[in-house]
């Protein structure tokens, strides 16, 4: 008999929502008249930015960024910089309609820090379809390290085989794979929409 799948287990970042570390840098570097190339080496080469999505506090990642690039800058308008490079991918929203209403419990599974998460809750209603939420700002840990695929298997509310995954990092995947998830490389909804369809469940993509 084939597996049925019961829950699945979407990436955020490029999977439901489009986004740019490019465009956080050069937004930044705006406010605070950097070059992007100078916020990035503040924010990413340096790993604040992969402290901040593991836990650091708001507050203290803006002590810290202001501190590193020598400006002051208003905490708010630096979170509004920070947060200001989703856009949703419309056309995965019937997807995951689709799988609602076909009784597929939903779960988020995302490297991501405070502000961004709060941000897209607000703004992207497709995250109000989902059951349960892994971010990487909660757990204190990042993908691929095995604390956040442990708190998945905790969110999903059934075997791991029962669980399919889909991020765009091929990596996470195959760590995903490594705990017993039925995981697939998310290049496309049409792609995605077959993968689904392979397993049973029948969404328009």
């Amino acid at each position: 008999m084939p597996t049925i799948i019961r829950t699945c287990l979407f990436d955020m970042g490029n999977v439901l929502l489009f986004f740019s570390h490019e465009r956080m840098c050069a937004e930044m570097g705006r406010l605070c008249g950097r070059t992007a190339g100078e916020v990035r080496a503040a924010v990413m080469d340096s790993g604040l930015q992969a402290r901040f999505e593991c836990g650091l506090p708001a507050r203290d990642y803006h002590r810290l960024f202001t501190e590193a690039i020598g400006a002051n800058v208003e905490f708010d308008a630096l979170l509004r910089a920070h947060c200001d490079i989703f856009r949703l991918n419309e056309a995965i929203v019937p997807v995951v309609d689709a799988l609602q209403s076909q009784g597929v419990r939903l779960v988020l599974l995302s490297n991501t820090d405070e502000a961004h998460f709060e941000h897209c809750c607000r703004r992207f209603d497709v995250l109000d379809r989902f059951d349960a939420f892994v971010a990487s700002c909660r757990v204190g840990a990042m993908k691929p390290s095995d604390a956040i695929y442990r708190a998945a298997l905790e969110a999903i509310d059934c075997a791991p085989h029962e669980c399919f995954y889909t991020d765009d990092i091929g990596g996470y995947v195959e760590r995903g794979r490594e705990f017993g998830l039925d995981a697939e490389t998310y290049t496309s909804v049409e792609r995605l929409a077959a993968d689904l369809g392979r397993r049973g469940l029948r969404v328009t993509g």
